[in-house]
């Protein structure tokens, strides 16, 4: 960083001492030249004449006047003449000095007016010019995410309102048919009102979706924290994915020591849990295993979640967590999601002083969870 500024720091040195050797030269060429030279009997035979001429004077006063005047104080006049010159080439450097500063102003110019054409500045300014071309790309960069995400939003948001529309329409129907026909058959109704009980669920979870949509944002995440018994909380949510893993044969293994505790906020934990057992299940090979193992790692509890599944393409790892991107945008309106579980995951491991990272081959993909176990975050606090 420091090596930065010597070329700009070497040139304008040298500029410096130019002008500072200059400028002492210059003053005794006029000492010598005009002063003590050249311009002396001239100049002392014209201001001579000049006294005569304006104010009626004889030449042997006009010449006293001049005595007075230059002769008698050349010193003075010498003084501020070589003052005068500092001036000049103080004001020399300075405007040498400031050439830079306009050209950093202009590149920042260029930079606020988010122009297509590379920043360029003097040669001994390439390191600026580096780092205002450099930030130009981190912002042109987050821009370019910024409009990627909001599209990936309204994309959803007009995904989910037309995916509304359809389950609404069924209940709608069926409910019209049974209300239609009031005699008919038990089996018929009995299968009439699981669809449309079906389609209400359908609804009411995509009703959810659009309000996480709204919320993600528009709070910060509070913690109520308390010690949690993992292996139990873990299981418990094994237990109620039975119903979802059964039909397509998959099983969940908790493997997690008893006893093993950690400090935080357990609906929000859950939740985390929650949604990466559910991108698990949705994810994984029928009829495969998915393991959630935990184990304590110095000051940390770390929980991995393994499933055997497609991988996950290396350039989509990057971008699972972040909101409103799905990992398969052409699953259906029964499973898909709006995108927000992994990133609200991360936002509320990331609320627990933790990390949630994932890892993808062509046997397993992979989730770990670290957070702070429960002795370290009470002598935290």
């Amino acid at each position: 960083m420091r090596n930065d500024f010597s070329r700009l720091k070497s040139k304008i040195f040298l500029q410096v001492v130019v002008i500072a050797i200059a400028t002492p030269i210059l003053g005794m060429l006029i000492q010598n030249i005009l002063i003590d030279g050249l311009f002396q009997a001239s100049f002392a035979e014209g201001f001579i004449q000049l006294c005569q001429n304006t104010f009626d004077i004889s030449y042997y006063e006009g010449l006293d006047i001049y005595q007075q005047l230059f002769r008698n104080h050349k010193s003075w006049w010498l003084a501020g003449i070589f003052f005068l010159l500092l001036l000049l080439a103080f004001y020399a450097a300075l405007a040498r000095m400031t050439r830079y500063f306009n050209e950093v102003s202009m590149g920042m110019d260029q930079l606020v007016a988010a122009s297509d054409s590379e920043i360029t500045l003097s040669p001994e300014m390439d390191f600026m010019a580096a780092k205002l071309n450099k930030i130009k790309s981190i912002l042109e960069k987050r821009e370019w995410e910024a409009k990627e995400a909001e599209q990936r939003k309204n994309d959803l948001v007009v995904y989910l309102a037309h995916d509304i529309k359809t389950p609404l329409t069924s209940v709608i129907g069926y409910l019209s048919l049974l209300d239609e026909a009031p005699d008919m058959p038990q089996a018929q109704k009995a299968k009439y009102v699981g669809i449309t009980l079906e389609k209400a669920y359908r609804l009411e979870q995509l009703i959810d979706e659009f309000f996480a949509i709204t919320r993600f944002n528009l709070q910060a995440i509070v913690l109520n924290k308390e010690r949690i018994n993992l292996l139990f909380m873990l299981q418990q949510m094994a237990d109620e994915f039975y119903p979802m893993l059964t039909p397509q044969g998959k099983q969940v293994a908790v493997k997690v020591p008893d006893g093993l505790t950690i400090w935080g906020d357990a609906d929000k934990l859950a939740r985390v849990f929650n949604n990466i057992l559910k991108n698990a299940i949705a994810y994984s090979y029928d009829d495969s295993i998915i393991d959630i193992s935990a184990v304590q790692q110095g000051g940390d509890v770390v929980i991995i979640f393994s499933n055997q599944g497609n991988p996950i393409p290396l350039p989509k790892m990057d971008m699972i967590f972040e909101k409103f991107y799905r990992l398969d945008s052409s699953r259906s309106s029964n499973t898909g999601g709006a995108g927000l579980g992994l990133a609200i995951a991360k936002e509320i491991v990331s609320a627990h002083r933790g990390t949630i990272t994932a890892e993808s081959n062509q046997k397993y993909t992979v989730f770990t969870v670290t957070l702070p176990n429960w002795d370290t975050e009470i002598r935290k606090s």
